[in-house]
């Protein structure tokens, strides 16, 4: 059998492929998104982005009920807005087999929490499977789905960031199963959850919780390593490779199944070993669960294991008291590199402008929560998708502006807008609120990869075939104005984001309106997927007064007499520091 490189993500797509997975369905957000990027490029299964996880879980489960095995994507704080259609689905069971990929991110690489995902398959008690490598991203993804129906449930296939995107060997099979639809038929008892029928599905998922559990004694993805006696450690997923490295004499309780736990085997391990530990990261997940099955553990000798963040084998070595191998110094003197918006992003100009007014901005996920830092500091809360709409009727309702002096400005993406913004701003609309939202449509979902959108038609199929949003898309675009207006908005506009003098213009206007809610949408695309290049303005006679380089190009920079430079390597000509400098000396020629 062929061996080929793959990033887990990677071969969890195959597997599923493999599986005969018909549907696949998600909402893009590291470190899951290029799951249904791999998926979709293979023959004879049909996949798209949702507007967000809530929505995609239900389509899966809507296709799951109706016969066909199916996958859904997604970010372990994506998990949350699925939350609800999850509980249920583990009441109601599935019909075929349902996966749910749950990406956490340890050390928020990429995210505003660092949340265990696994708390969820035993808060709603669905088999959880933990994956350790790519070739168990494969495989555990198709044993996946005969365990969903197996059992009549969904399954969480559990994965890290480390584990999404490093790439080792696979060695695949190759072919799809042939997997014949299964009957759809009606069963209002099983699949309608009025409150007579939930108590009465409750009684199922306990029997089910049951034969789970006698199932994960003898689940062969729960791997029992001796090596010796002194020291046992219980460990899964990434880490599993982690405790190998850092400690590889120590006898290992691989746990492939996350929940339930194999109350038996596990007793059984700690018995065979003189001292018995749990390593796991950034949660007590496995540790508690274990004590509470009455296994004592012991605590590592020389230290205790970090309680956030991702974990590394020199942590787990210095925590049992292990040298480290000889390894060069890491080097100290490299420069820093704080993330930035592009030369050229579109997001730019409002953040200078945010900043200028001195407005208190509730802010959403995207690249644009990168105006809360320096220059702008233009961005003062960002907590979840859609929530700075939200907050800022709760700051209206606050008197924030009027005890301050300062306007209240609410942020977002488009993208983030179709996710759940529309609904808060709903919530604004409907209640009378007033104030000033902004929706920067930068025509795409920047921040995972530039995926499409609701907002400008581009689906998963359209990505895979190269068509972008300044092409011809398939998808239905959504129109914001035309939304906006129909929500009952009647002072919404929309302005080139790249376009200082009406950016200014419009925040200007919309802030001094205080007796309604004005919606400004920002448009401009975003330097991702509109590569052109204009020509270099020339700088001549510069006053050193700093005005073009506040507005945060990496582009510019000052020279050691404090005038203004460009470097040639990062313009892209987009004219924003021309019109930024108050005495006219940078200019096209």
């Amino acid at each position: 059998m062929d061996k080929h490189l793959m990033s887990g993500n990677e071969a969890i797509a195959q597997g599923a492929w493999e599986a005969g997975a018909a549907v696949g369905v998600g909402y893009p957000g590291t470190p899951s998104t290029e799951t249904l990027e791999a998926l979709v490029r293979h023959e004879d299964v049909y996949c798209e982005w949702s507007p967000n996880e809530k929505v995609a879980f239900e389509v899966a489960l809507g296709a799951a009920i109706a016969g066909v095995r199916s996958l859904v994507t997604m970010k372990h704080v994506g998990v949350n807005v699925a939350a609800d259609p999850f509980m249920a689905a583990a009441s109601t069971g599935v019909n075929a087999g349902l996966v749910l990929l749950a990406a956490d991110d340890p050390s928020c690489y990429s995210s505003q929490n660092e949340q265990d995902s696994r708390f969820y398959a035993a808060f709603g008690r669905i088999p959880c499977l933990d994956v350790a490598d790519s070739q168990e991203c494969y495989e555990m993804t198709r044993a996946a789905f005969e365990l969903s129906e197996r059992f009549d449930t969904p399954v969480m296939l559990h994965e890290t960031m480390r584990i999404a995107h490093t790439r080792t060997l696979v060695s695949p099979a190759g072919t799809r199963e042939a997997v014949a639809p299964r009957d759809y038929a009606d069963d209002i008892p099983k699949y309608v959850m009025m409150p007579a029928n939930a108590v009465k599905r409750r009684a199922v998922v306990d029997e089910r919780q049951a034969a789970l559990e006698a199932y994960a004694e003898t689940c062969s993805f729960n791997k029992v390593e001796h090596r010796s006696e002194k020291i046992g450690v219980i460990c899964a997923g990434a880490v599993y490779q982690h405790v190998r490295e850092a400690l590889p004499e120590a006898s290992t309780f691989k746990l492939g199944l996350a929940w339930p736990l194999p109350a038996r085997a596990l007793a059984d391990f700690a018995a065979s070993v003189d001292a018995c530990y749990v390593v796991e990261e950034a949660s007590d997940y496995f540790s508690s669960r274990v004590r509470a099955l009455g296994i004592e553990l012991a605590e590592p000798p020389a230290g205790a294991l970090p309680v956030a963040g991702e974990l590394k084998p020199e942590l787990i070595r210095a925590a049992f008291g292990e040298a480290l191998p000889a390894h060069l110094a890491p080097a100290t003197d490299l420069p820093p590199r704080p993330p930035a918006f592009c030369p050229g992003c579109p997001h730019r100009l409002v953040f200078t402008e945010l900043r200028r007014l001195k407005a208190i901005v509730t802010g959403d996920i995207g690249c644009y929560t990168l105006g809360a830092v320096a220059p702008y500091g233009a961005c003062h809360t960002v907590i979840d998708m859609g929530a700075s709409l939200s907050m800022a009727h709760g700051m209206e309702l606050a008197r924030a502006q009027e005890r301050t002096g300062r306007p209240v400005v609410g942020v977002i993406g488009d993208s983030t807008f179709a996710h759940s913004g529309i609904t808060s701003m709903l919530g604004t609309i409907y209640n009378g609120g007033t104030g000033t939202l902004c929706i920067l449509d930068n025509r795409t979902t920047a921040m995972t990869g530039t995926q499409g959108n609701p907002v400008n038609g581009v689906t998963l199929t359209d990505s895979s075939h190269k068509i972008g949003p300044l092409d011809n898309p398939t998808g239905k675009a959504l129109d914001l104005l035309a939304l906006c207006r129909a929500m009952g908005v009647e002072d919404v506009v929309e302005v080139d984001a790249q376009d200082l003098a009406a950016v200014r213009s419009a925040l200007k206007a919309a802030t001094a309106a205080t007796d309604r809610l004005s919606v400004i949408v920002f448009k401009a695309p975003c330097r991702l997927i509109d590569r052109s290049r204009g020509k270099e303005p020339t700088i001549r006679n510069c006053r050193a007064c700093g005005a073009c380089v506040r507005i945060g190009c990496p582009a510019l920079g000052r020279a050691k007499d404090g005038t203004a430079v460009i470097d040639p390597t990062q313009c892209v000509g987009c004219d924003q520091c021309v019109q930024s400098c108050p005495f006219g000396c940078i200019t096209k020629e």
